[in-house]
């Protein structure tokens, strides 16, 4: 059985830090593209970051203009494990995060991000950032 399970959301003030983490089992991990998504209301889902698999571009990664210089995703093989550490964080951050896998990717699912590409979702962790 396939399964996502993420952790780490919570509240946090602006400028603070977080990190989610992401479980992965029932799939051959390391050559799954995976990519860490959020959605706030009212709004699309969108691509935070991505993070290659095995043999489609073995962990390079592709971030969102509004997560460069702020988030890192790093992904782990051997404990099948995708982390998304958040610095500097703003009111705008504010959103569910998910944790996504193209368990099947081609050498474009990293690069493009496009959510529709993403075969197993988690349920998702909420961020939310507040004063």
């Amino acid at each position: 059985q396939v399964q996502l399970v993420e952790s780490g959301g919570g509240t946090v003030q602006p400028g603070g830090s977080l990190t989610l983490s992401c479980v992965a089992s029932g799939f051959t991990y390391n050559s799954a593209c995976m990519g860490w998504f959020r959605q706030a209301p009212g709004k699309e889902r969108e691509r935070v970051a991505t993070i290659a698999g095995d043999g489609t571009g073995d962990g390079s990664t592709v971030y969102s203009d509004f997560a460069k210089g702020r988030f890192a995703i790093s992904r782990d093989n051997t404990k099948n494990t995708l982390t998304l550490q958040m610095n500097s964080l703003k009111s705008e951050d504010t959103a569910m995060y998910y944790c996504a896998a193209d368990r099947y990717p081609s050498h474009h699912t990293c690069r493009r991000g496009w959510a529709t590409s993403f075969d197993k979702w988690g349920q998702g962790t909420q961020v939310t950032v507040s004063s």
